[in-house]
Formats: structure tokens, C-alpha cells, sequence
């Protein structure tokens, strides 16, 4: 698990420590004698020479151009990974402060801080190490999540949850503060793949929470020939008989006509179905408080002949 220093961006902004080293140009010092990463609001991005522009309470920070993305691979830092900073809260350390006059210029490097976070937290993970995560956009094929310092790794839709999604969006917001598995980590690109399923539950812990002739409410997750999908819980669906006036998205209140552990199927049926859409909070059944990696997980139960599994130490030992 990390400590604050190396957690998502905008997490340090908040905090007495961060406010007290950008409130004055002592703290500045301090922090650049120190090699502290800080954070603050970018406010402007000069587009003609492509710097970031910070408000350190007064003090006007500059990230140049080249020290604004860290690049692992050493690739070329694209003008719209710069631009999309401003308003936002950015990382950085302290690389310089300029005095002409009255006037003072502190020069900051955002590149430095995820240089330090890659090489101190991220390098240093394996799979199955469960680290906080930000949510920081969303694309019809995944989640792109920051790990730290702003260094974003791609969350799949498919590892998001074990109940299918038709998008991201369907379980996730831009900002949202999740907790996600390191699936793997590409030592040379740099490139982070996470996992989210593995904290959301088993077959078993979810269907525990259900029994046959309740009746409880659910979400449509598709239509197909032989029956509708209906979601009751992340990591949990079941199937219903084929209704009139259902459409994917839907919420609506399912009768649970039987549960099967060994085949894992919950049969139901719609007993009314309404196209408000409300928010699912996801519930972790892992303590993540507590639990800081996962060495193997299996979702489907010990009777089940389908077995859905995630072997993190064999990931591990596929690249080691």
C-alpha cells in the first residue's frame, strides 16, 4: 500500500503539510531542499510555449514544457496531455526558484514527481497488490485510472466487474476514488494494467445476500433471444424470462424463483421494470484497510465445473 506521497493526484492538495510548503516562499525552499512532491491548481497553459502555469498561494509556479509529462519510454509528450491539466490539481517538485528584483520565478517539474513515483511505488508492485486509483476518463473499451502522481494505468471493461457492462459509465464516474489490482506491469513501456472485479466479491458472497422467493430490485444489462440479464449486484446477474417494455438500463424488481450454486445460475422474473436510473454503490468484500495483495482469486464455487479464476503469483512468474 502507499502512503499519501505517491497516491492519486488532488490527494496532497487538501492537506496542512501540502499548504503549509506552497503558502510561502520558505516552504518552497524547504520542500526543494528536501525533494518533497507537492501539489497545486494549474490555472493557465501557455500555448505558445506549452507551460503549465500553478497558483502557489500568491507565487506563480511554471512547469515547462519538457517537464510537464513523465514519459517512461521515453515517447514524445503530446500537447493535449498538458492543455487538459488547467483547473485541475497538478503533482511536482520544486526544481528552482529565480530571484530578479522583487520579482521571483519558481520553476517546477511534474516529470520529476512521477519519475520518483514510478521508480519508488510502481516498479516496486506486483500483481495483486491492491493500490487506491482515480478515475480520470472513460472510453467504450475501458477505464483510465491514476495510481499516482498522475500516471494513469487502463482498467478493462471486462475486469471492471464480473456482471457485464455495455460501457464503463455503467459502473464508473470520471473522479470517482475506487480501489483496483495490479494485473501487470510492463517494465520497459511503463505500461500499468489494473483489475477491479477481484475486490467486488464472489459468487457465493454475493448470492448469499439473496434467497429464493424474495423479491428485490435490479438492473437490466441486456436482452438476448433466450432471456434477459438482470443484474442484482456487481459481481452478480441472473436471468429472466423475456418481457414486453424492458430495455437495457432499466431498473425493476425481479422475483428470485431459485438459486444453483453448482452452475451458478439465479433464475427470475421481472415484475416491473422503470427507466430511472440511479447510481449502484459497489461494495468491496475485501478489506482493503487491511489487505494490501491478493495472491489468488476464484469467483466461481468449489462444485461449479466452470471455473473463473484470477492466478496472480502465475502472473507473476510469467514475466519474472
Amino acid at each position: 500500500m502507499t502512503d499519501k506521497t505517491y497516491a492519486p493526484e488532488g490527494t496532497l492538495i487538501g492537506t496542512a503539510e501540502n499548504a503549509a510548503c506552497v503558502s510561502s516562499l520558505y516552504g518552497l525552499e524547504r520542500a526543494m531542499a528536501q525533494g518533497r512532491i507537492l501539489e497545486g491548481i494549474a490555472v493557465m497553459c501557455d500555448c505558445t510555449e506549452m507551460s503549465l502555469q500553478v497558483d502557489l498561494g500568491g507565487i506563480i509556479g511554471v512547469i515547462e514544457r519538457e517537464e510537464a509529462v513523465y514519459n517512461h519510454d521515453g515517447g514524445e509528450v503530446k500537447d493535449i496531455a498538458i492543455i487538459t491539466r488547467v483547473g485541475k490539481p497538478v503533482c511536482f517538485k520544486v526544481i528552482g526558484i529565480m530571484r530578479d528584483g522583487g520579482n521571483v520565478r519558481v520553476r517546477l517539474s511534474r516529470r520529476a514527481a512521477q519519475a520518483e513515483c514510478m521508480e519508488n511505488f510502481i516498479l516496486r508492485r506486483r500483481p495483486g497488490d491492491i493500490v487506491p486509483a482515480k478515475v480520470t476518463h472513460l472510453e467504450s473499451f475501458g477505464a483510465f485510472v491514476d495510481i499516482g502522481c498522475g500516471i494513469v494505468s487502463l482498467l478493462t471493461v471486462d475486469c471492471i466487474s464480473v456482471s457485464r457492462i455495455s460501457h464503463p459509465s455503467d459502473r464508473l464516474f470520471p473522479g470517482e476514488q475506487i480501489m483496483a489490482v495490479i494485473k501487470s506491469i510492463d517494465a520497459v513501456s511503463g505500461r500499468v494494467y489494473m483489475t477491479h472485479r477481484e475486490l467486488l466479491g464472489t459468487w457465493e458472497e454475493n448470492a448469499a445476500m439473496f434467497a429464493p422467493t424474495q423479491t428485490v430490485s435490479g438492473i437490466v444489462r441486456s436482452i438476448e433471444p433466450y432471456g434477459i440479464f438482470v443484474e442484482l449486484a456487481p459481481n452478480l446477474a441472473g436471468l429472466a424470462e423475456l418481457r414486453e417494455g424492458v430495455a437495457v438500463g432499466d431498473r425493476c424488481a425481479v422475483y428470485i424463483k431459485s438459486i444453483v450454486p453448482n452452475r451458478m445460475k439465479i433464475k427470475l422474473v421481472i415484475i416491473d421494470s422503470h427507466a430511472e436510473h440511479v447510481p449502484r454503490r459497489m461494495r468491496y468484500f475485501i478489506d482493503t484497510a487491511a489487505v494490501d495483495h491478493l495472491s489468488y482469486w476464484r469467483y466461481s464455487p468449489p462444485e461449479c465445473a466452470k471455473c473463473i479464476e484470477t492466478d496472480f503469483d502465475a502472473m507473476e512468474k510469467s514475466y519474472l
